[in-house]
């Protein structure tokens, strides 16, 4: 009953939708039938294209159970695409990410990237179903091309990552199957799509909680991922729903007796969850629930009678939650739910719970964990100690450049930090480029694809022919200057490739004559970074919170060595390189990435065919006093906007390190109970040093590197130790 009711719900839209939309009414464009060729090429010519030659009409061809195009004058409205690839829910064993491309994907030379560049070119579409090729890759951010599209369905394929923020512009969307793939991650804010009526996200590896939803859906399936979180209460507002599934996950917490009643609900699957509670005796049900499965979870007291048993128009099943007055060999103890549901409890809750145990036992345990803690403390601290004597030990032995002296105030030890040979970072080969290739790449510098303007470089985004995305830097140079020295410095933009920085691709140079006067322009081919900056992260209440201590030391470390290689892996060095937190990208792994660094310095010293050089003061010790500002932005949390406010925060940290009490206040309160203090206050120092006054006294960039690897030890130390929260 349950299978059939949920094929029912999950066919019947799918149904209604290919008997409601109109048939072909028009003859499609050569344009349109090209990209056609191209996506069953892209597609490894499954079966439902095979038969596809220069005399196809598409928009005639008759619809079948695996191949549906429908067009609308010379346009292509639907495209549905129907193949017999294995699905990740049905291979033989558990599907990873790293075993992709596998005999159930897409070929190794399949791009997914590619792919939707080709697909978006057919912006009319309104419905698009992808289900069961073997599409592999993360899920494209440019699907929002498609502003057109009413049902998006690309189920059952091994499609990684997270679900794209762009997909909550497709305004028009009625429905959104993403089910059985490898999605991973949070749910963007899906409340903007105002007209949606099916979201079925089942069968993935989402986690965290379920974002706010339209108000306008009639069914939403969740079931099989990683949620861990209360039911939202914000699903009982929605009074078109008709089916719920969210079985198979991890919510917790109690039922809302409301979601029996909603309005229009008929099919109600909460099994195989960690809810907890008991359920209002006087809860009432909608008459047309037809559906209801509360099993599998841990639940406690009577049923509500209108749930209690089946009947001739409602089935129920609520085996297997510590229930009273049914059939209890189908019920665990009252016992096991109270101490699975203690265990699952969230931590803001437990002071929520009711006493059951005894003062005595209370005050024993609590005596208990006490001294424990105790022991287990000082063993960590004792370790933590004769780690950094044996450390300092060692240090003895070689040279430094740095006086001994107290903490506070005082630089870190010096260490000089190789350069870290980096694998492969999955770029093409440094190339080339022709000038028609870059006006192609930017379709003839199409002023829509003008991502910035400044005084020394105009930037364009742009396509290449596999369909990556790149950015385009346009420098200008008027003065004259020598052709040599120019070609020596394009020399050294290979050297730009590096997994900390925005990579260099490749670049393209034009010189002309203007006023007898020969003058050159540069183009420079970066490759292009889409998860948004380290300020987006930091301004983003639900990224920040996900940023924890040991994903921001990641960061920063990667910024450092992002530096090192602008200063000590460049023949000349790059410095003066505006080391912001808004030119701090992430990619999809929140690994950092340095962007618009000063490629420009070459060039400026080319156009004279002169060794310029560097300009007065230290730009070398400039970029460790931006790294400094970083340092202090990532432990609090908050963009800096002064040098006013740096100085003062930087005063609070300075007169907090002394006391750490006084740093509750100041660090960002997203990463409390994450950090070891050592860490933090090792880090603390180390930004401080950065902002010293003196240029002369600030860090070199291994120094600084040297030690947030340290910082880096004693915060994996005191995680491996079972640390479960930080005392200061």
């Amino acid at each position: 009953m349950k299978n059939s009711w949920f094929s029912f719900c999950f066919w019947f839209p799918i149904f209604v939708l290919a008997v409601l939309v109109p048939v072909s009414t028009g003859q499609l464009s050569p344009s349109e039938s090209r990209i056609l060729f191209q996506i069953q090429k892209l597609l490894e010519y499954p079966v439902a294209l095979q038969q596809w030659s220069n005399w196809t009409n598409f928009c005639y061809l008759p619809p079948t159970s695996s191949l549906r195009i429908v067009c609308s004058g010379t346009h292509i409205t639907e495209l549905t695409v129907i193949g017999n690839k294995t699905s990740p829910s049905k291979t033989p064993k558990s599907v990873s990410v790293s075993s992709i491309p596998s005999q159930q994907t897409l070929s190794n030379s399949f791009s997914i990237d590619s792919f939707f560049t080709v697909l978006t070119k057919l912006s009319n579409l309104k419905v698009l179903s992808l289900v069961s090729l073997g599409l592999w890759g993360p899920f494209p951010s440019k699907i929002n091309r498609l502003s057109s599209l009413e049902v998006l369905n690309i189920s059952s394929n091994f499609i990684y990552g997270g679900i794209p923020a762009t997909i909550s512009r497709l305004e028009s969307l009625k429905s959104l199957v993403l089910a059985d793939n490898l999605l991973n991650g949070s749910v963007p804010d899906l409340k903007g799509l105002a007209v949606l009526e099916e979201l079925n996200l089942g069968q993935n590896q989402l986690s965290q909680k379920v974002p706010p939803l339209s108000g306008t859906l009639v069914i939403v399936v969740l079931r099989k991922n990683l949620f861990r979180s209360e039911i939202p209460s914000r699903i009982k507002e929605l009074n078109k729903l008709q089916l719920l599934d969210i079985s198979y996950n991890k919510f917790l917490g109690p039922i809302h007796s409301s979601l029996f009643s909603l309005p229009a609900i008929q099919y109600l699957n909460l099994a195989y969850n960690q809810l907890s509670g008991a359920l209002s005796v006087n809860t009432t049900c909608n008459r047309n629930l037809k559906f209801v499965d509360v099993s599998h979870n841990l639940l406690i007291g009577k049923l509500p009678s209108c749930i209690r048993s089946n009947s001739s128009n409602r089935t129920v099943n609520s085996s297997w939650n510590c229930l009273t007055g049914g059939n209890s060999k189908l019920q665990h103890s009252l016992s096991y739910c109270r101490k699975e549901a203690m265990a699952v409890k969230p931590p803001g809750d437990l002071q929520k719970q009711k006493p059951g145990i005894k003062l005595g036992l209370m005050l024993a345990v609590i005596g208990g964990v006490v001294v424990v803690s105790g022991v287990v403390l000082l063993l960590v601290f004792a370790i933590i100690r004769n780690r950094r004597r044996r450390r300092f030990g060692e240090m003895k032995y070689e040279k430094s450049t740095v006086h001994k002296q107290s903490v506070r105030g005082s630089p870190l030890p010096n260490r000089r930090v190789p350069q870290t040979r980096l694998p492969a970072l999955g770029l093409p080969p440094y190339r080339v480029f022709a000038v028609e290739e870059i006006e192609e790449i930017t379709r003839n510098f199409d002023p829509s694809n003008l991502a910035a303007q400044g005084s020394q470089a105009q930037i364009y985004k742009g396509w290449l022919t596999d369909g990556s995305v790149v950015l385009i830097k346009c420098f200008k140079l008027r003065q004259k200057l020598a052709p040599q020295a120019l070609a020596r410095h394009m020399e050294e933009l290979p050297n730009l490739r590096h997994r900390h920085l925005v990579s260099v691709l490749g670049h393209c140079t034009v010189t002309y004559q203007d006023q007898l006067n020969p003058a050159s322009t540069v183009f420079v081919v970066n490759e292009f970074i889409s998860n948004g900056s380290l300020k987006d992260c930091l301004t983003d209440w639900k990224r920040k919170d996900a940023l924890k201590w040991p994903q921001r030391m990641g960061i920063t470390i990667g910024i450092a060595r992002g530096i090192q290689h602008l200063h000590t892996g460049m023949a000349p060095g790059i410095f003066d390189n505006n080391i912001t937190i808004d030119n701090i990208l992430l990619d999809d792994t929140l690994t950092a990435k340095i962007s618009n660094y000063n490629v420009l310095t070459p060039l400026k010293d080319a156009e004279s065919g002169l060794n310029v050089p560097k300009r007065s003061g230290n730009p070398e010790k400039e970029d460790i006093f931006q790294f400094g500002a970083i340092l202090l932005q990532v432990i609090t949390g908050r963009p800096i906007t002064s040098t006013s406010e740096l100085d003062d925060l930087k005063s609070e940290f300075e007169g907090g390190l002394a006391e750490g009490l006084k740093l509750r206040g100041v660090i960002d309160p997203s990463i409390q109970g994450s950090f070891a203090f050592d860490s933090l206050k090792t880090t603390i120092q180390i930004a401080i040093n950065c902002l010293n006054k003196d240029p002369n006294k600030r860090p070199s960039v291994e120094d600084v590197l040297w030690n947030l690897q340290y910082s880096m030890q004693v915060q994996e130390g005191w995680t491996s130790s079972g640390n479960l929260g930080a005392f200061i």
